[in-house]
């Protein structure tokens, strides 16, 4: 029995089988219900592992949940709004959402829980940062390398770019990010985070006619918000000076629930 277990790829069964014979035995338990908690058993295993290929897949740095967000800290968040996005319409209507704000506030932890959310539903989820996606491409040489290292990219179900903005720009990002997020357009959902403004866009890209087709293709169908307030690392630590306000967003998109996103 163990190797045609094997041979029919029934691993968890080929594990457990004996034990469930023997409490079979021990209960006199119907055969169907015997049979029934082996192949429960068995699709149990197979649905874990699925989870676990895919959150290796997704390559998070680390894994959070929207449980774990303090929304209190981020008034300008509201809870039930951010729940919108655990939505299957967000993946399946290829909607988009920004996240904008200094370093610290939780955008990368929003962006994670939303994305770990939905990677535990059944979709193919992919995160990366910017810069280390514009290196493995830069890396990769020759049109079928670049298409090789964006295919996953472009084919999962959601994709997080985090940290726009955080280091100098190559001047050939843009072109990448723009193949990226208009392949994707109204076809898979993406999420942005970024501590520049989208006015200040087009002075990352270099190219502003290039950041402002960029920025329409992921509002025509997306939302951004704003995070405001101070840094998760220096709370409760003395204040030496007053942080500006992000600048206010030029007029591209609302919110889901009517507000400007900023």
């Amino acid at each position: 029995m163990h190797q045609m277990l094997t041979q029919l790829k029934l691993a968890r069964i080929r594990e457990i089988h004996q034990e469930w014979l023997d409490r079979a035995a021990a209960e006199q338990m119907p055969y169907p219900d015997f049979l029934r908690g082996l192949l429960q058993e068995e699709l149990l295993a197979r649905e874990d592992n699925q989870v676990r290929r895919r959150l290796k897949d997704a390559a998070f740095p680390f894994e959070k949940t929207l449980d774990e967000f303090d929304f209190r800290l981020r008034p300008e968040l509201n809870r039930q709004v951010v729940l919108r996005y655990l939505d299957d319409r967000f993946i399946t209507q290829g909607r988009s959402l920004v996240l904008i704000g200094p370093a610290g506030l939780g955008k990368t932890h929003l962006a994670i829980s939303i994305g770990l959310a939905l990677l535990k539903r059944g979709y193919l989820v992919r995160f990366t940062t910017t810069h280390a996606l514009l290196t493995r491409v830069l890396r990769a040489g020759g049109l079928d390398g670049r298409a090789k290292v964006l295919r996953p990219y472009i084919q999962s179900d959601l994709l997080v770019l985090d940290e726009f903005g955080y280091l100098p720009a190559d001047p050939e990002i843009g072109p990448i990010l723009y193949e990226v997020i208009a392949t994707r357009y109204e076809k898979k959902a993406t999420i942005v985070t970024s501590n520049k403004s989208l006015t200040e866009w087009g002075r990352v890209l270099h190219d502003s006619a290039l950041a402002a087709a960029l920025v329409d293709r992921l509002m025509h169908h997306g939302d951004v918000y704003y995070l405001k307030g101070e840094s998760y690392r220096i709370r409760g630590k003395p204040r030496t000076e007053s942080p500006e306000p992000p600048p206010a967003p030029e007029p591209v998109a609302e919110n889901r629930d009517g507000s400007s996103g900023s």
